[in-house]
Order: structure tokens, then C-alpha cells, then sequence
């Protein structure tokens, strides 16, 4: 019987000390947890912006514009009203004067309707500092940027009454606004992680992040017609909503973000882990109708203008696999197996993502499992024999002896970063070397307190499979590993177009093609990231 996708919402249907249990033809850590694949992710139907959409189509969230204060060169504030169904939000934008907004301009999620005093209060914050105080009451706070140049001629050109030409969305890279910084969680003085963690609207990873993003992107398009309006009368064009359509929130991932996915192991195995389960459960279905083939194969097909290199090399030979239809017993297994050979890691990775998009009813309540609920509290359990630590060690990093003390300080001079997990396992595994086997963690721990966090990130990969990553991440990793783990990053929250930035860095573009409220719908709200929207 067909999963219903609102009650499927609110459950994972899964088992195990993190909410996860994997079904069959699960592929293991050791292939998954590579940075080759985790750099090699397409966004899935597991994104976390994807998940947004189509939770607010199905809840019927009401989005409307509650408050639009700017004069005609741009300035002032305009407050989005939120309403769940549960409770009621706002996103409160400002921007200073010009063409297009500066450094200054930003968006802040309010938990509830801002009042004039909390209007005031939010835009003389955003005005005054580059990273403003704020209170518990707002959730989440959006700094953005437009490029003066792009405005003004996205503004002259619907001022004439006229849209914008290929030409201006190529330079406009497709977005109107970056977000130049992005802080929630308690940053800045936001409400804390754990004051959302029960709400069902945002429990889902980034959830408060994504909706000011999304938000962030309607004020955008809203400001173009306001500014042409006022430049060009009764004249002026409102940006065509297949233009707009096309237009994004750029976002840049720095370096800095590199190690999120090492710094939070229970966190990480989630996310991938419920991916790795929507992977096994299409897997192990038995048989698949020509209509859902299909649907994959043409999905795959419109990959190719936007892919890189070793992608673009794969698809016509997946085009070619797939021409023929399902064949035997359990087809996607048998094409899986076919790419692990055929395909390179792209390839492979973008058809485990692909062949998901028929099953919604299958796999989109995991999104629900994808949330970190023990990275915080998870205590060592002291009982634990050394001899079975020793074994957690070893099953991660391999039995290969640890590294002298000299030669892991040459190899990873960050010493108190998390991208020194593996030293710091193998420095752990060479003390407890002279232990009873049977002895308690605990007893080893009173001697070497400082192996402490390496013991606890053992004892989390006993449950949390996809918790640490299976390549070495020390110093010498260089600029790919960065590029690696924060395209990974980017891939779960759902952003298109990532290009690698010098210095670890990677660009990309969130909501490209996703429907605006006015059109927000069941029918609109999930296929949009496959949409072709490149400048």
C-alpha cells in the first residue's frame, strides 16, 4: 500500500541507536564514506530545501507580504508573514539606498509577527553592524549582497518595459543576491538549536536557514519590479515569472565549513545513512513498470549540458544501459552493479540520486531521521572492554600500526581541529596497545584523559556506521578535501550549480527553479532542482 507522504513526514519508519536501520543492498561505509563520493553527490530528494518545499505545498503554508516600506531609490524594509498552520513567522528584510542592496542588506526570521518596535530594532541591527545582537526570538539572520552593475541594468531593462536577455542572466550568474553570511543556532544571538528541534515545521536540518534563503529570494524579485516601478512608471515590465523562475540566492561555503561533517559524526551518519536507506529501499524492489525507468533515464539525460567531465563522459553510456528497459529481478540493483564498473564516482553517484525521484512515497519520510539528536549528549559508556575499542579503532582506520608521535604532528599540525580524528584514533590505539583486553575503557581513560574524544568517536561509529569519513584529512589532504566535504555539505542542503572556489571554497545556487508562493503547490514544490535553470 502506497506510504502516505504527510504522515510519512513525521516518521522515519526506521530502527537503531540513531533512529537508522539500514534494509538490504546497503552499500557499505568503506565504498560511501570516500571523499571522492561525498564530493560526487547530486542533491536527492532528501535535501534539506527540497524537503522545505514540500512540506510548506502540503502543510498549505500561507506566505504574504505583511509590510513593504521602501522608497523609490530601494530603501527601507518589507516584512514577510509566515503562517504554518502551527504557528506564524516572519521574515523581515531590509535594505539600504541604491540600485541593488550592499553589504548591509540582509533578512531575519522572526519567530512570530515583529511589531514596529521589533521592525525598527531589526533594521537599525542590520544597518549599524556586520554582525548585529540580536534575541531569542529571531531565528535566523541572513546577510546578502547584490552586484550594483546587474542592477542597474536588470532595472533599466524592465523600466523600458522590457525582460532581461540571455546575456544579463549569464552575468548575472543567475541570482540577484548572494548571502555573504548566514547565522542561526544561536550566532549572533539567535534562538538556540534546541528551541526548533520540536518543531515539526523545522525539524529537518537548516530548516530556519533555508526558509530566510527562500524568502530572501522572493524579497529579491519583488525589489526589481519595485525599483523598475519606480524608474519607469506605468510603463515598466514586472519580471516575467519564467525569468524569475530561473533566478536563485547564490551562496558561498567557505573553507571554514570543511570539517561540519567531522565536527557532528552522529549528524553525518544521518544524513547519509537516511540517503543510503533510500538507496537500499529502491534497491531491493523487485521489479520496476517502463513508466519509472523512464522517468530516471530522461532525468539522467537532461544532466548532461550542466555536467563536468567525468559526468558528461558517463551519461551517454547510461543513456545507452538504460535504453534497453528493466531487465530480470530487481533492475536497479543490476544497474547499480553495472555502473560500479562502468561508471566513474560521479556517474555512480548521480544515478543512486536519480533513481530515487519516482518513490517519494518510499523514501521521503526519511527526511524526518536526518536530524542530530546525540552529537550533544552522547556519553562514553565506560564499561566497553579495551579489547572491543581496540576492535571500533580497527574497523574504521584499519589495523595498519599508528604513526610516531613526530610523524602525526608533520602530517597534521591542527592539532585540535576535528580533521585530526585519524592521528588522534591512532594515537589511542597505541596506548590502550599494553591493556588487558578486558579491562574497562573507563579504567584506561583515568590514565589517558586525553584520548577521551577519540574513544567517544569509536564508540559513536559502533552505531553510527557513516560517522567518520575513511580518508585521511590531515594537513596534506590540500584544497580537494576541502572542495570535497563542502560540496558534500551543499549537496544535502539541495544547491545547484556548485563550482570550486581557490582556497576550499565552493559557489552555488539555492531555489533555482523553485516556485515562487504565488505558484507553490503539490505539483510545483519537488521537481524543481532538476529543472534546467543555468544562466
Amino acid at each position: 500500500m502506497p506510504v502516505d507522504p504527510l504522515r510519512a513526514e513525521g516518521a522515519c519508519a526506521m530502527t537503531g541507536p540513531t533512529g537508522l536501520g539500514l534494509a538490504g543492498h546497503a552499500r557499505p561505509p568503506e565504498q560511501v564514506m570516500r571523499l571522492s563520493r561525498l564530493g560526487a553527490q547530486l542533491p536527492c530528494r532528501l535535501g534539506f530545501a527540497r524537503q522545505l518545499t514540500r512540506r510548506m505545498a502540503r502543510r498549505g503554508w500561507r506566505i504574504a507580504c505583511a509590510d513593504w516600506a521602501l522608497d523609490a531609490a530601494g530603501a527601507g524594509h518589507a516584512v514577510y508573514s509566515i503562517d504554518t498552520g502551527a504557528r506564524r513567522y516572519a521574515v523581515v528584510a531590509v535594505t539600504t539606498a541604491g540600485s541593488g542592496p550592499g553589504p548591509a542588506a540582509g533578512a531575519i526570521l522572526v519567530d512570530g509577527l515583529p511589531g514596529p518596535a521589533d521592525i525598527a530594532r531589526l533594521a537599525d541591527a542590520l544597518r549599524g553592524s556586520p554582525a548585529p545582537r540580536l534575541t531569542a526570538r529571531e531565528l535566523c539572520l541572513v546577510q546578502l549582497a547584490g552586484a550594483a552593475p546587474v542592477w542597474e541594468r536588470l532595472i533599466d531593462t524592465l523600466a523600458a518595459g522590457q525582460q532581461p536577455d540571455a546575456a544579463w542572466h549569464a552575468d548575472a550568474g543567475g541570482v540577484l543576491l548572494r548571502a555573504t553570511a548566514v547565522h542561526a543556532a544561536g550566532r549572533c544571538g539567535t534562538a538556540d538549536h534546541g528551541v526548533l528541534a520540536h518543531r515539526p515545521e523545522l525539524h529537518a536540518p537548516f530548516q530556519a536557514e533555508l526558509l530566510t534563503l527562500y524568502l530572501a529570494r522572493v524579497f529579491a524579485r519583488d525589489l526589481a519590479d519595485h525599483l523598475a516601478r519606480a524608474r519607469g512608471g506605468d510603463g515598466a515590465a514586472r519580471l516575467d515569472p519564467g525569468a524569475a523562475g530561473r533566478l536563485g540566492i547564490g551562496t558561498t561555503i567557505g573553507a571554514d565549513m570543511a570539517p561540519f561533517l567531522v565536527a557532528h559524526p552522529c549528524l553525518c551518519n544521518n544524513w547519509v545513512m537516511a540517503r543510503e536507506e533510500a538507496i537500499a529501499r529502491v534497491s531491493a524492489l523487485p521489479a520496476v513498470t517502463d513508466a519509472q525507468w523512464q522517468r530516471v533515464a530522461g532525468l539522467a539525460a537532461r544532466l548532461g549540458a550542466g555536467a563536468g567531465a567525468a559526468l558528461a563522459a558517463d551519461l551517454p553510456r547510461l543513456g545507452d544501459r538504460m535504453a534497453a528497459g528493466p531487465r530480470g529481478p530487481r533492475p536497479w540493483v543490476r544497474l547499480l552493479s553495472w555502473a560500479d564498473t562502468a561508471l566513474s564516482a560521479e556517474g555512480q553517484e548521480a544515478l543512486a540520486s536519480l533513481m530515487l525521484e519516482p518513490y517519494g512515497a518510499l523514501v521521503d519520510g526519511l527526511g524526518h531521521c536526518m536530524s542530530d539528536a546525540l552529537d550533544s549528549g552522547f556519553r562514553i559508556d565506560g564499561a566497553v572492554p579495551v579489547a572491543r575499542m581496540r576492535e571500533l579503532i580497527e574497523g574504521v582506520f584499519g589495523p595498519a600500526p599508528a604513526r610516531s608521535p613526530e610523524a602525526e604532528a608533520a602530517a597534521d599540525g591542527r592539532a585540535e581541529t576535528p580533521a585530526a580524528v585519524a592521528r588522534d584514533a591512532g594515537l589511542a590505539r597505541r596506548a590502550m596497545a599494553g591493556w588487558p583486553g578486558e579491562a574497562p575503557v573507563a579504567a584506561f581513560l583515568l590514565r589517558h584523559p586525553e584520548h577521551r574524544r577519540a574513544i567517544r568517536r569509536a564508540q559513536i561509529a559502533g552505531f553510527a556506521p557513516y560517522s567518520e569519513i575513511r580518508d585521511d584529512l590531515g594537513a596534506e589532504a590540500g584544497e580537494a578535501a576541502l572542495h570535497a566535504l563542502v560540496r558534500a555539505i551543499l549537496a544535502f542542503l539541495g544547491a545547484t550549480d556548485v563550482v570550486p572556489q581557490p582556497g576550499g571554497a565552493v559557489r552555488g545556487r539555492l531555489f533555482a527553479g523553485a516556485p515562487y508562493p504565488e505558484t507553490l503547490a503539490t505539483g510545483t514544490a519537488d521537481l524543481w532542482p532538476l529543472s534546467d535553470t543555468r544562466p
